[in-house]
């Protein structure tokens, strides 16, 4: 993996260009890209190391529930209404505390908040873990929210923080190390559902918590020790001027329709696949392994495409929603198309989804990055602060509302329709950003056209008075 991101880090120094809008060298950090000479810095490989430990710590904590906590919660009396507000309130509290970290990362210290954040995780997940011991009914409701609640301000600390880092470490590479480390995030994924269903199948309720808590605290002293410090001055800039760009107002919605679908999959998915082909709780987690898998594999490769050739970008972010749209019209599949549904269907609709969302995910921080250089915004840490702590905080709505509405919709109006109407915002997201490109494809034609000299006597008084 360090390999493969090395080497494709030393073919960009190969064919180096002038400086591009998402670095500046004034801001270099020693052992950057500009000074390293054909491979990874020291710091860069520690860099690399810090991020792929939280992707997978994060990961794994937010999808672990989906297994079995569904089920664990109705033997203690809450709706799956409720179950799904305990999984959308991460997001809820994740969204608020990303633009809190993202204003203030520079005055906090990136370095500091990541570790802060992900000692504080791993005490609050092996927290959750001693939850089947509280009363059923309002207590227990009350608690699953505050433990929760707590995970999801740790987490985006400490994940604002890496976006943070690792742009500032990579300038010129954006896209095809975030991507490289998505690997990371979906194994987080791949590993949270089975592994949580295993544990809890053979050890009970609480071992899966505590077993994961302990994991994310013993990667705490290895960051400590291992990431560099990045220090810069607060920007002048505001959230507020960063969302009200269009271009960057629509990739937020796009982000927020992708992680809605993402979200509505948690607490809908194994109720579904239990009800509907009677799996035992150890298995509904290897159901989850197709979206998770695909979605680690396929992510690299539309990192790298979106580095190397830029103007793909638009083309991922627009046809990796429609086809996530098309996905979850067939995930149940929805009734009026008349299709059976069956488990490998199933899991092959989700192997296409998380090839999609890896199409559509990857580019979205490239493309703000790029906006916001256009728009005026200073080349520095303050501005990764913002870009990553928007990217968390968009994303975090549709963590919210995809559970919280998926589990409404899921007992009003079943499984298949639900989803169907979850495919319908991403369907509109992906149009949307579609005909944004084409008008702003036609608007720089326009201004193109109107720059050339259009009549004879203007191209006459190009030419000087003696010719």
């Amino acid at each position: 993996m360090w390999g493969s991101i090395a080497g494709l880090w030393d073919h960009d120094l190969s064919r180096r260009q002038p400086p591009n809008r998402l670095s500046h060298p004034g801001d270099d950090p020693p052992g950057s890209a500009r000074e390293t000479p054909r491979q990874l810095s020291r710091e860069q490989l520690f860099v690399l190391i810090s991020a792929a430990s939280i992707n997978l710590g994060s990961m794994m904590c937010y999808s672990i529930l989906g297994p079995f906590f569904p089920k664990e919660a109705e033997k203690k009396g809450v709706s799956n209404t409720v179950t799904g507000m305990i999984f959308g309130c991460y997001a809820l509290f994740d969204l608020l505390a990303s633009l809190v970290f993202g204003k203030y990362l520079v005055q906090i210290g990136a370095k500091f908040m990541f570790v802060a954040g992900m000692f504080v995780s791993g005490g609050v997940t092996i927290l959750f873990g001693v939850l089947d011991q509280v009363p059923e009914g309002p207590i227990f409701i009350a608690m699953c929210f505050l433990v929760r609640v707590a995970d999801a301000v740790s987490f985006a600390a400490a994940i604002t923080a890496s976006f943070s880092i690792l742009v500032k470490a990579f300038p010129n590479n954006v896209a095809t190390v975030l991507g490289s480390l998505e690997i990371f995030s979906g194994l987080g994924l791949v590993l949270g559902p089975p592994l949580g269903g295993f544990l809890y199948q053979s050890f009970g309720y609480e071992v899966p918590f505590i077993f994961l808590g302990c994991i994310v605290l013993l990667m705490v002293p290895l960051n400590m020790y291992i990431l560099p410090n990045y220090d810069s001055d607060p920007g002048e800039h505001s959230f507020w001027k960063l969302v009200t760009l269009p271009k960057v107002a629509l990739i937020a919605f796009v982000i927020n329709s992708l992680s809605a679908c993402f979200g509505f999959l948690d607490p809908t998915l194994s109720l579904f696949v239990l009800e509907k082909f009677n799996l035992p709780a150890g298995y509904v987690g290897l159901v989850f392994l197709g979206l998770a898998l695909s979605y680690a594999i396929s992510s690299p490769l539309f990192g790298l495409l979106s580095d190397k050739i830029p103007h793909l970008r638009k083309w991922f972010l627009v046809w990796g929603n429609i086809i996530t749209a098309g996905c979850y019209m067939l995930l149940g599949p929805i009734p009026i198309l008349h299709i059976k549904s069956q488990l490998w269907l199933l899991v092959l609709i989700l192997v296409l989804n998380g090839i999609s969302a890896g199409m559509s995910i990857i580019p979205t921080i490239p493309e703000i990055l790029s906006c916001a250089y256009e728009n005026g915004f200073e080349e520095g840490l303050s501005t990764l602060g913002l870009v990553s702590g928007l990217f968390s905080a968009t994303w975090s709505v549709g963590a919210f509302i995809g559970p919280t509405l998926g589990g409404f919709l899921y007992e009003k109006i079943g499984f298949e329709w639900a989803a169907a109407v979850q495919g319908l915002w991403s369907l509109t997201s992906g149009l949307t950003m579609g005909l944004f490109y084409l008008w702003e494809h036609s608007r720089r034609r326009r201004s193109k056209l109107q720059n050339i000299p259009g009549t004879e006597e203007e191209r006459t008084a190009l030419l000087p008075d003696d010719i």
